[in-house]
């Protein structure tokens, strides 16, 4: 495994003075995979210097990963000979960071990650717990690099009570706070999610914690230890589905569950996500009362079925939604998803295409002038999109500098220029595979 020499850095890419509301604070950086990661992108984001650690016997897993631009393949097949500067995951995770690789199995990498741990502000991590033990980097140690020193711990289950070890990623969370059990259809098995989404939901979690503790720090001059657990973020959104349970009796899963997008409260009907022409293409539609039915039936043109008893009222179509569905996919499948969403909506009722991630990219309206999506050039994948933040604010606006860094791509420079090593002492350490 190599690393970027200072010479193969080009000019744009050498680091910057940051700007933004959190200019000025440096985050010790140990996160990989996104719960982690997507948290203190957060806070490189607008204006923190974040510097990357990544072990040189262990790079972070989404290097390795897809998704790869230009490469197809499943979403969890890693494999070992991957370019790990090709990494979707890493290079959307990891933009506006520094980089550096420090062999922590040896006492000279350790050496080194105490240095920038007393020039730092925040140190981060969301390892499986006992890995920061293991190197010694106890709050109680950290305090004594950097006595103001924010530590934001990241894990499943947080690290006290009697689960505090187990090890987890986003399926498990999902499926431990509940979140799996009540996806799914009535009367079969839970779905699941199928992806880590709790790792984006707890990395907001965690990213809004340590810029709470950094706040405080400003204000009081002292540090704090921040423990977040994701399998409680996940609790956290299933509180209607609680208090149904505790106050109403009422089972989560029951075979009169309503079926799909089905809605029984109110009793809306036609309500749900029907087929429409080309592969894989829906429409969302959702009729609420006899006013919505009106204008639904006058914008479909008044076919002969729409004045059948079994639709004369909103109760006789909530009660006869299998028959209703029927007719409803029938005319959808006639016409374009959008076609289909903008002449229900030119006519007042609720509809809209059913979008997949192209269509999000290419053509959605509202984020294309909000900006949700942004490119940035990379040395090695070339000009990608990327995810932005999704908040703007009237006087503030992100630091976006630079993209994810290549392995090892600031190594001198922090190593360097932060902890004032000289260019034959950072040689002699990549030399010996410190870094």
């Amino acid at each position: 495994m190599s690393t970027t020499t200072e010479n193969a850095v080009s000019a744009d890419r050498r680091p910057v003075p940051r700007t933004g509301p959190l200019a000025g604070v440096r985050v010790a950086d140990f996160c990989w995979m996104g719960v982690g990661s997507v948290a203190t992108r957060m806070l490189a984001d607008f204006g923190a210097e974040v510097i990357k650690i990544e072990n040189r016997r262990r790079i972070d897993r989404p290097r390795l990963l897809p998704i790869y631009k230009g490469e197809v393949r499943n979403y969890g097949e890693e494999r070992s000979d991957a370019d790990p500067n090709r990494g979707g995951l890493h290079n959307n995770y990891s933009r506006n960071k520094l980089g550096i690789t420090v062999d922590m199995n040896s006492d000279r990498g350790r050496q080194l990650v105490d240095r920038l741990i007393s020039e730092s502000t925040v140190v981060t991590e969301n390892f499986a717990p006992g890995v920061m033990e293991r190197w010694g980097l106890t709050y109680e140690r950290l305090r004594e690099l950097s006595p103001e020193i924010v530590y934001g711990r990241m894990s499943g289950f947080g690290h006290t009570g009697p689960r505090a070890h187990f090890k987890s990623y986003g399926p498990v969370v999902q499926a431990v706070s509940g979140l799996s059990f009540i996806s799914g259809l009535p009367g079969v098995e839970p779905s699941g999610w199928g992806l880590s989404y709790m790792d984006n939901q707890a990395a907001y979690y965690n990213s809004a914690a340590l810029m709470m503790a950094i706040l405080r720090r400003r204000a009081t001059g002292l540090g704090a230890e921040v423990d977040v657990s994701a399998v409680e973020v996940g609790i956290s959104m299933i509180g209607p589905d609680m208090l149904d349970v505790t106050a109403n009796g009422t089972a989560t899963r029951r075979a009169t569950f309503p079926r799909g997008n089905r809605l029984d409260d109110p009793a809306a009907a036609p309500h749900g996500v029907y087929p429409s022409a080309g592969e894989d293409r829906w429409v969302a539609i959702a009729v609420f009362d006899d006013a919505d039915w009106d204008r639904f039936v006058t914008a479909i043109g008044r076919p002969a079925w729409t004045d059948e008893p079994a639709f004369a009222t909103q109760a006789d179509r909530h009660a006869n939604q299998d028959a209703l569905d029927e007719h409803v996919a029938t005319w959808t499948r006639q016409r374009s998803d959008r076609d289909a969403m903008e002449l229900l909506q030119s006519a007042g009722v609720a509809a809209g295409a059913v979008q997949n991630a192209e269509d999000l990219n290419e053509w959605d309206p509202q984020l294309a002038d909000r900006g949700t999506f942004f490119e940035l050039d990379h040395p090695v994948i070339g000009e990608a999109r990327f995810e932005g933040t999704p908040i703007s604010f009237s006087r503030t606006s992100p630091h976006t500098w630079r993209s994810a860094p290549l392995l090892g791509e600031d190594n001198h420079y922090v190593f360097g220029d932060i902890l004032g090593l000289s260019s034959d002492e950072i040689t002699e350490l990549e030399n010996d595979g410190v870094i």
